[in-house]
């Protein structure tokens, strides 16, 4: 599922017909020769419509992703009650976001996201694929540990997009303006202004946070999906094979996920974000560890979970979404299979 901008966790396996049953392959899926995957899709454009449809969710959850990077900067290092409060809540956020910037403010750093979602997705569907041609995902425990390790290489690479994001997803009016404001005008002009006064090295900053959160997303979503969509499905509240239920199982998975992710998400914000000396050291924090102290000892450990609302709200609908979209982009490029014997 998504958080951050994205889906938490590749989706493993190409399915050998629909994407309406769960797509994490079973343990005992038998192996297929490299570049023969089942379906007719080979594994290069399989991950290129995993990333397509993964930017296409962008879309429509990107309004979310910047309620809550505003939320997660609000009151940063300030004890409770002790700061306005410009976003109180997903909804009346939104709507302060929309006084505003209008409309389109709801959009902001959406061109950042879909580099972001192409850039992690890409590398993702790629390592898992890579993980399950050599059979690691056939071990017990192996389709979480090959999707956190995947989610993690993704994080990485694409580390600078996120960081762009997060700059332009919180620039505001100064009388609603949380969180350090960078003033970029666009997203060339930020990679560019980034990159000329720190490097390269410049463009990763805040990586350290960005890792730990999409590895410890996509663990917690591989370990609860599947068992939280036949949770659902037992209950006969939707039919088996239905996105209903799908989206059900998500929602209900989301609650373990945004549990266990939302404290690295808020950790990942506020060092992406923070301001920057000369030499490109944060001003706020030095690393993971301290941005966590900080947090904790300041504004008490639920400000690690500032914007749990949002990150919730987001991670059903936009997994879902990746999911409807990779499954109809696949039966536009699948080759048609042989009649049986």
């Amino acid at each position: 599922m998504a958080a951050g901008a994205g889906a938490l966790a590749p989706f493993p396996g190409p399915p050998s017909t629909s994407l309406h049953e769960f797509p994490y392959p079973p343990q005992n899926r038998p192996r297929v020769a490299r570049g023969s995957p089942t379906g007719g899709v080979p594994p290069a454009i399989d991950l290129v419509l995993g990333a397509t449809a993964g930017c296409m969710a962008c879309v429509l959850t990107n309004p979310l992703e910047v309620v809550k990077t505003r939320l997660q900067l609000q009151g940063e290092l300030q004890p409770p009650g002790t700061y306005p409060r410009p976003y109180r809540g997903v909804l009346r956020a939104v709507g302060a976001v929309c006084r505003a910037d209008g409309l389109r403010g709801l959009q902001k750093g959406l061109a950042a996201g879909l580099l972001y979602q192409g850039l992690m997705n890409g590398v993702r569907f790629y390592c898992y694929s890579h993980a399950e041609d050599a059979g690691w995902t056939g071990y017990p425990g192996g389709t979480v540990a090959a999707g956190a390790v995947a989610g993690a290489v993704g994080a990485f690479v694409g580390s600078p997009a996120y960081l762009v994001k997060t700059h332009l997803q919180a620039q505001t009016l100064a009388a609603v303006a949380v969180g350090h404001q960078h003033n970029h005008e666009s997203i060339s002009g930020a990679f560019g202004s980034i990159y000329k006064q720190h490097g390269v090295a410049g463009l990763w900053r805040g990586v350290t946070g960005a890792v730990p959160r999409v590895a410890v997303g996509s663990a917690a979503q591989l370990a609860t999906f599947a068992s939280a969509k036949d949770w659902v499905c037992e209950r006969q509240w939707f039919g088996e094979g239905s996105w209903a239920a799908v989206l059900a199982g998500g929602m209900v998975s989301g609650v373990a996920v945004a549990v266990t992710m939302t404290p690295f998400d808020v950790v990942s914000t506020r060092l992406y974000n923070q301001p920057v000396d000369a030499e490109g050291a944060g001003k706020l924090y030095r690393g993971f560890w301290d941005c966590v102290l900080q947090i904790s000892s300041k504004e008490g450990l639920l400000g690690l979970y500032k914007g749990i609302g949002a990150v919730y709200l987001r991670l059903g609908p936009h997994t879902v979404l990746s999911l409807f979209f990779w499954d109809e982009l696949r039966k536009m490029v699948q080759h048609p299979q042989p009649p049986g014997p």
